[in-house]
């Protein structure tokens, strides 16, 4: 998160230090795919064929398989095409991709490292910090042990689960503390589909009589495994003797291979009671923790980053109100609690087993034991769809609700896991159409606010420009309408304001008497409804505050990866 936001940030000419204690290694890759949305804003900073083409294998099946072991029964399968393969989606000029987080991280970099405005210290940590009307005073402690006291306008926490900057703000989670205590291992092993007959796959799910009790997936598509043993709210501790005998059990018969790094971690759905105080705010795992069953927790928290980036950068460009940066946590907590709910009902959708185990018959070779298989693993295919096919998830948050955007009393278009609509009603992602050169509308945004002519009838922007004009406003008029009205129809309007995050602020019909206020609203200095507070995350605890020593979590700091021969 703290990449993407400084890369953001660079991109709008904001300056920033970026602060990491570590070297900056990937001990333990923790996410894998990176969402539709993820890469819309890849696409925007122009480093979309960089995932793309990144050292995972592009040929790889990406199935999604329920066994016994690699060497025992098939219970069922989702197919699924390799990256190459799959088409785009109509609603996006991108597709999710493969790019494992220690592919990722390094592509980010890179990203970041072009920008003068941006620099990245590795092995310094945040000590302490204070603020006040004027800014932020932040004292760093450097590997050689020196401190050194900085100034910045606004401090950002994109430092995990257990942040320190979340702690020191005294910010409360919600939610449940614990789903289940988990343990991941890193394993190598060369050519692994060769040694069992079940092909290449993504993600392999096993299956007991006690119901599902591991998982692996295949990290790089070559020699690199990680294996979850997925656990239950009980804690334990697993020994090198008990994950040696897990990996036997998922092979099913002896094997050779090498036992890279094991993590145990605390599998949670927590949301911050807010995202910010002050100049300080928070973003990714520091504000929401989620089972990763899914692929979300990543994918938020880069929305997270892109969304608290043009808002810093309008205020501090002079053209936005400071008020503006009230609405981050109006406008995102609700985008965490969908999400980690959605995560959670993966997680019970997976675990399911657990309650609905297979009869002992269908790990028979039998007829018998092949007709219960098939039964089973139909109902489990069904249960678990929900997972891989998840579109609606990443493009169908939307910010109606938030002060900075104008609502037209539109009804809310329904929530979609699996299926996305694409609208142009306000404070929901702008819809992506191509143009007849080639580019898609979602092209069009990005640097600062957009307005889209739609219409040949549509009055003129002359309104808006005088307006922006006044108030310093970066405006850019596009005219689309000789594109046809298959672009209008989507937005649903002669005239559409877009915010440099890619969501609609506003559309209508006409130029209102005052488009200023319209552009006050966007910018923050003319609320257009009463702040809605966001919902906190139902749980088991109503009210959960968690310190440092408590939390073990997948983010997973340096000490807890023990690393083995």
């Amino acid at each position: 998160m703290g990449l993407s936001l400084a890369g953001d940030l660079a991109t709008r000419g904001i300056r920033s230090l970026l602060i990491e204690k570590t070297d900056g290694t990937i001990l333990q890759p923790k996410m894998d795919m990176v969402g539709v949305r993820t890469m819309e804003f890849c696409r925007r900073w122009g480093i979309a064929e960089w995932v793309e083409q990144s050292p995972y294998p592009r040929d790889y099946p990406q199935d999604n398989v329920w066994l016994e072991s690699f060497t025992g029964v098939e219970f069922g399968r989702e197919p699924m095409v390799s990256k190459e393969e799959e088409p785009l989606p109509k609603q996006s000029p991108q597709k999710r991709e493969r790019c494992p987080q220690d592919m990722f991280d390094p592509i980010l970099t890179r990203f970041v490292r072009q920008f003068d405005e941006s620099t990245i210290e590795y092995e310094t940590e945040l000590q302490s910090f204070t603020q006040s009307a004027k800014g932020v005073v932040a004292e760093l402690r450097h590997k050689n042990g020196t401190l050194e006291t900085i100034t910045a306008d606004y401090l950002v926490g994109t430092d995990g689960a257990a942040s320190t900057v979340r702690r020191a703000l005294d910010i409360p989670m919600h939610g449940q503390p614990v789903l289940t205590y988990t343990t991941n291992v890193i394993f190598r092993c060369k050519d692994l589909p060769s040694l069992h007959d079940k092909g290449k796959a993504y993600r392999f799910i096993f299956i007991g009589e006690e119901g599902t009790w591991l998982t692996i997936v295949a990290i790089d598509g070559a020699d690199r495994w990680r294996l979850s043993y997925v656990g239950s709210q009980e804690r334990r501790t697993l020994e090198e003797a008990d994950i040696h005998k897990l990996i036997l059990r998922a092979m099913g018969k002896p094997f050779e291979y090498e036992i890279e790094s094991v993590m145990p971690w605390v599998r949670r759905a927590l949301v911050a009671e807010t995202f910010g105080k002050g100049r300080v705010f928070l973003a990714g795992d520091a504000c929401h923790l989620t089972s990763p069953t899914g692929g979300f927790g990543m994918n938020t928290g880069i929305a997270d980053a892109v969304d608290l980036s043009w808002k810093l950068a309008a205020v501090l460009d002079g053209w936005a109100d400071p008020a503006l940066l009230e609405s981050y946590t109006i406008e995102r907590k609700p985008v965490a609690v969908r999400m980690v709910t959605e995560a959670n009902r993966n997680l019970k959708r997976m675990l399911a087993t657990r309650t609905k185990a297979p009869d002992p018959i269908a790990f028979d070779p039998s007829p018998e034991g092949a007709a219960a298989r098939k039964a089973y693993g139909d109902w489990y295919t069904e249960t678990m769809r929900a997972e891989w096919y998840s579109i609606g998830i990443h493009l169908g948050f939307n910010y109606y609700e938030s002060p900075v955007v104008c609502p037209d009393g539109s009804d809310n278009p329904d929530d979609d896991v699996s299926n996305y609509v694409q609208t142009g009603r306000p404070g929901h992602r702008a819809p992506h159409a191509w143009l007849k050169d080639g580019q898609s509308t979602l092209d069009l945004f990005g640097e600062g606010v957009t307005l889209l002519r739609l219409s040949a009838d549509a009055p003129s922007t002359d309104g808006f420009g005088a307006a922006a004009g006044e108030r310093s406003i970066p405006l850019t008029i596009h005219d689309l309408s000789a594109q046809g009205a298959e672009i209008h129809d989507l937005y649903g309007a002669a005239l559409v304001l877009v915010r440099p995050d890619g969501h609609v602020g506003w559309r209508g019909n006409v130029v209102p008497g005052d488009p200023g206020g319209v552009l006050d609203t966007l910018r923050g200095a003319n609320p257009s409804q009463a702040a809605i507070l966001p919902p906190d995350l139902p749980g088991e605890e109503p009210h959960v505050d968690l310190r440092f020593e408590d939390i073990e979590s997948f983010a997973g700091r340096d000490e807890e990866v023990r690393r083995r021969g």
